[in-house]
């Protein structure tokens, strides 16, 4: 197949893509999944730190009883290992087929957590990773029990009002949406990702999802809670949405608030703009018009005003785009809170002509796309980059090629051959991922989510084409193996979800987990990760030259590496939908 060549162009670059320089050993550790394996995937555990093979065991719990044995593989040495510096060998134990919980024993190395075997074995983590979404909810009282009962808080940010930068006076609706990250603050453009990420997980995986209960306010309605928690965000970016159809970026406070529980913080919540005409932003708008397009398709079978209302918002949004093609935002004077700038709106445009174009089948949409389409492709090609809030290109192609009864040759082309080259990454790089050492970044473990999610995208475009039925590619293996990669199959063997698996990080940048004097932090965060750069101070004060996985601190103050952030969750909520049974 034409798409496997791309295997074999990029890995041997990626070999010579980093320097490592601190080769320190690392404590023998068998690192796996510690939620679990699906039944019928591969399972692979990571033994870090042996120089040799050694034979393992795997045993069931309680009880020890030895069910599998075998030897280890070698897959690199530290000098090798060019993502953490470290001898790295695999245990395959894809032979354990039968349910039930294990560990798995190197000789000479150590013993791994307990993980799960079975046909559904994330469903709890689903459940965790969306219901973080209910604690994010501004507006409104929080209560996460009944499992996580002490943590709460009171309603918060209750009135709003318009910054100068606006170019309006007076109070504006402060109501609904969901905090940012680890800060208060509400982003229309990280909102547009993250809502358009989980409007997609309910379009691909909705049959399944549909029936989880999430224990929101909600949930006794006849609306499923998956999309009742969505449409909490989507009311408020409804607010946020001006006469004349464009969308103003934000709404926070012109600072930070210390670590401090929602409620505490008092600073008034302004609506803040460009600070001169026409105060609103492309971006923002183009992302705001293709969330409101998906929307109005989603909602349709279960509330046709709201439906209508959001279609009547994204065309109205898309006409002022169309008009403002690239006004761009920067944090005006006295403003500190996150800028979420982007030099180039087009992507977010595009995005939303191919969600209007699906959603409408009206020809001025996909002519919009297709006149713009000649630079998405150029984005979209080797080596491929995973979708994030600046970046909605992919988001675009998928929606022209999942809107279509046959994928576009060109749509087909670009999904296929970005996740060949992550699947062989997968297959041929000694920590199974498909991440390089350029993508540890702020917020990599969102890359390493969203390349999942690539993947999965990709394996829903490929089931559509008689050519993609016949291709050697498991996309839905690759996803997974980032997946095993975030829930503890790294170089710390640490699950960076909290209150998932067993040796979950402690200490994220959440001003919540950190202001209610509770030891423990809010369930079903996604940490930010691994960054290359020390971009904090506690970062600061890590040996010099560590390879990029070994470059993170479990510490409040270490945003540039522990914060949490809504969209990296959305991406890690659509994987574990994806593997949902």
């Amino acid at each position: 197949m034409r798409y496997l060549s791309l295997i074999l162009l990029l890995v041997p670059t990626l070999a010579k893509s980093a320097n490592n320089t601190q080769l320190a050993k690392v404590e023998p550790r068998v690192a796996v999944d510690q939620v679990g394996y699906l039944t019928g995937h591969q399972k692979v555990a990571i033994v870090v730190g042996l120089t040799e093979p050694a034979t393992f065991v795997v045993k069931r719990l309680p009880g020890g009883e030895r069910v599998f044995e075998g030897r280890t593989q070698m897959k690199a040495t530290p000098r090798e290992d060019l993502l953490a510096g470290a001898d790295v060998s695999h245990a395959d134990f894809s032979a354990v087929k039968s349910t039930g919980r294990y560990v798995v024993e190197v000789a000479g190395a150590a013993v791994s957590v307990p993980f799960d075997i079975g046909p559904n074995v994330y469903k709890r983590a689903f459940k965790l990773a969306m219901r973080s979404f209910y604690g994010q909810r501004c507006g409104t009282n929080v209560d996460m029990g009944p499992e996580f009962p002490q943590y709460r808080y009171d309603a918060c940010h209750l009135k709003g009002a318009y910054h100068a930068s606006s170019g309006k006076t007076g109070d504006h609706p402060s109501v609904k949406g969901w905090h940012d990250a680890g800060d208060y603050g509400r982003y229309i453009v990280n909102s547009g990702l993250t809502t358009g990420t989980l409007l997609w997980a309910w379009e691909f995986y909705g049959d399944k999802i549909k029936a989880i209960p999430l224990d929101i306010p909600e949930s006794k309605n006849a609306v499923p809670d998956f999309l009742d928690e969505i449409r909490w965000n989507l009311d408020w970016m409804m607010t946020m949405q001006d006469k004349d159809g464009g969308v103003f970026h934000k709404q926070t406070t012109e600072r930070f608030s210390g670590f401090v529980m929602p409620e505490k913080d008092t600073m008034p919540s302004v609506v803040i703009g460009t600070g001169s005409a026409p105060f609103k932003g492309t971006c923002a708008t183009g992302d705001f018009a293709a969330v409101m397009a998906i929307a109005s398709r989603v909602y349709k079978p279960y509330d046709l005003k709201f439906s209508a209302a959001a279609l009547a918002a994204a065309e109205k949004a898309w006409a002022w785009a169309a008009d403002h093609p690239n006004v761009t935002y920067r944090n005006p004077p006295g403003v500190s809170t996150g800028a979420y700038g982007d030099p180039d709106c087009s992507d977010e445009r595009m995005w939303a002509a191919a969600e209007l174009w699906r959603t409408t089948a009206t020809a001025k949409y996909r002519d919009a796309y297709l006149e713009g389409s000649a630079r998405l492709e150029a984005v979209m090609s080797s080596p491929p980059k995973a979708q994030s809030w600046p970046n909605v290109g992919n988001m675009a192609v998928w929606a022209m090629a999942l809107g279509q009864p046959k994928p576009g040759q060109k749509e087909l082309s670009l999904a296929m051959g970005g996740s060949a080259a992550f699947y062989g990454m997968n297959l041929n790089l000694p920590w199974k991922i498909s991440m390089n050492p350029d993508d540890y970044v702020w917020g990599s473990n969102s890359v390493a989510a969203n390349q999942a999610m690539f993947l999965l995208v990709s394996h829903r475009i490929m089931k559509s084409t008689e050519d993609g039925r016949k291709m050697p590619l498991d996309f839905r293996q690759g996803a997974a193996e980032n997946l095993h990669y975030l829930l503890g199959r790294n170089v710390f063997s640490t699950s960076w979800v909290t209150h998932v698996g067993t040796n979950w990080f402690k200490h994220p940048h959440h001003r919540p987990s950190g202001a209610d004097g509770i030891d423990e932090p809010w369930p079903g965060l996604l940490s930010g990760g691994p960054n290359r750069r020390a971009q904090d101070a506690p970062m600061r004060k890590l040996p010099d030259g560590l390879p990029p996985m070994r470059m993170w601190v479990d510490e409040t103050e270490s945003y540039a590496s522990n914060e949490n952030a809504i969209n990296w969750n959305a991406a890690l909520v659509f994987v574990l939908a994806g593997m949902l049974n």
